[in-house]
């Protein structure tokens, strides 16, 4: 089997890559390099000792997708390139559609005409918006409030009425928070500009690249007063995607699956356990909510455990250890020397 990862040399993808490659796939990775770094290419191809392909362009780019397809005989996606900042979108909504949008029409229109009917999409627990019962399942109401979250819950609803019309088969995997990093700590999160998420910011106190970090929200209903979320290692996200491929092959049609651990940490919670892991005082300051965030969410995984045969099996400690361990040997991320 060939897969193309789209957004391949980002984040996920670039553990993904990994988790593919050693389930016996021939991987194809393909990034326009927007929010990722080429140094993760090289990483993953040392990791895997394979020189697996990189094709740099955009995914809403119709005929270079499709020549990758044909060159490398792909025959099964999974769909990552994506913009992803909540707080972005908010700020540059139209950017955000015709991105995430974009890239999506364009891969379906190189799979259709190249006959590949198995996909695994990249979508979020932002599709919930702000739940009124948590834990959430895969049957709780759909109500993005945020651009990210409509471009996700939009693409969901393309490809829910693609599969219906028998044209493809595809996992749309609701990722809750992602953290951590390759156990090497040869590859990690490295984002581009100014990081917008939790634990990147954390890191960048901890390196000494930032002062403080800013805690959006100390008011909310939630025990300590901040944000609460479900965090969930990447190792465990990219191991989820090789599930899910695996699981098309039974299952048609489109199937939405929730990924988390079951288990919401909030804010000030993920700042203890920081503090505990580096041995080292984590400064901060608690400021004013941020638009698009909401105030508590978390998974029932349960689906995944049914359909998928996948359960997280790493705790908040290790996620941030790993974390840790990549940062602290890369404190500038791929850019370090």
């Amino acid at each position: 089997m060939s897969v193309l990862v789209t957004g391949g040399a980002g984040y996920i993808g670039s553990h993904a890559a990994i988790a593919l490659h050693d389930s016996g796939r021939r991987v194809v990775l393909l990034d326009d390099l927007s929010n990722a770094s080429a140094a993760a290419v090289d990483a993953v191809r040392v990791l895997t000792s394979s020189d697996i392909p990189f094709v740099e362009g955009d995914a809403a780019d119709v005929g270079l997708v499709d020549d990758a397809m044909g060159r490398f005989g792909v025959d099964e996606v999974v769909h990552f390139a994506a913009s992803k900042s909540v707080a972005e979108s908010v700020n540059e909504p139209l950017a955000y559609f015709r991105n995430n949008l974009g890239s999506l029409l364009g891969v379906l229109a190189a799979m259709e005409a190249r006959g590949i009917k198995r996909l695994v999409f990249s979508s979020s627990c932002t599709v919930y918006g702000e739940p009124e019962v948590v834990p959430v399942t895969e049957a709780s109401p759909v109500a993005a409030v945020n651009p990210y979250g409509l471009t996700k819950l939009q693409g969901e609803q393309l490809l829910d009425v693609i599969a219906s019309a028998g044209g493809l088969d595809v996992m749309l995997l609701r990722y809750f928070n992602p953290i951590g990093a390759h156990l090497t700590g040869s590859i990690g999160e490295d984002p581009t500009g100014t990081p917008t998420n939790l634990v990147p910011l954390l890191m960048e106190v901890a390196v000494g690249r930032r002062d403080r970090l800013q805690v959006f929200g100390g008011d909310y209903d939630t025990p300590d007063g901040s944000a609460v979320r479900d965090y969930l290692h990447v190792v465990d996200l990219a191991e989820a995607h090789v599930a899910a491929l695996e699981a098309l092959a039974s299952r048609p049609g489109a199937t939405a699956v929730n990924l988390g651990t079951g288990r919401g940490y909030s804010v000030l919670e993920v700042i203890g356990m920081a503090e505990e892991v580096m041995g080292r005082s984590i400064a901060y300051e608690i400021v004013g909510r941020r638009p698009g965030d909401a105030e508590r969410i978390w998974a029932d995984p349960s689906f995944a455990s049914e359909v998928l045969g996948w359960t997280a099996q790493r705790g908040l400690r290790e996620m941030i250890q790993d974390h840790w361990r990549w940062c602290e040997a890369h404190p500038m991320g791929f850019e370090t020397v």
